[in-house]
Order: C-alpha cells, then structure tokens, then sequence
C-alpha cells in the first residue's frame, strides 16, 4: 500500500473544510493558522459549513486554545467563522 503524500495548498484568507475528512481538521487547521501569521494575513475566514455543528464545534476550540488567534465570530454567513491573528 502506497503512502499517501502530503497535499500542498495555496494560502489564501479562506480555508474551506468541506473537502476535508473531520478527522484532518485539528491539524490542518492550526497549520493553516500558522502559515497565514507566516505570510502575514491578519484576517481569515474558515469555512466549516452549516450541518449540525461538528465541524464548527472543532474549529471553534481549535481557535479558543490558539496563541496565534487574537479573536473570533461568525463568519458574514452561518457557515464560516471570521478570525482575527496576532501578527
């Protein structure tokens, strides 16, 4: 069996989770977090979708538990979450 390879992504100020399996989340998330403070975009949007809040839920504690995160909200749609990094 082949080892998967890592994906590289292009860091942009949105992140979208939707092609992502749940269980990538926390990882991806805080990396994605890191990379944005390195190319210094100050705000971010991460779209977690609207569904029951599973992936909102991840996303939000990620953030809560975050040295790189100054704040957080609701993003301008139910679906995403608006974050603010300490640059």
């Amino acid at each position: 069996m082949e080892e998967e390879q890592p994906v590289e992504l292009p860091i942009t100020d949105t992140l979208d989770l939707h092609t992502f399996l749940p269980k990538d989340i926390p990882e991806l998330v805080q990396e994605y977090l890191h990379q944005c403070v390195q190319q210094r975009l100050k705000y971010v949007r991460i779209i977690h979708g609207k569904g029951i809040g599973i992936q909102k839920n991840i996303v939000r504690s990620i953030l809560e538990h975050s040295p790189l995160v100054e704040s957080f909200e609701d993003g301008p749609d139910w679906g995403s979450t608006a974050v603010v990094l300490k640059l």
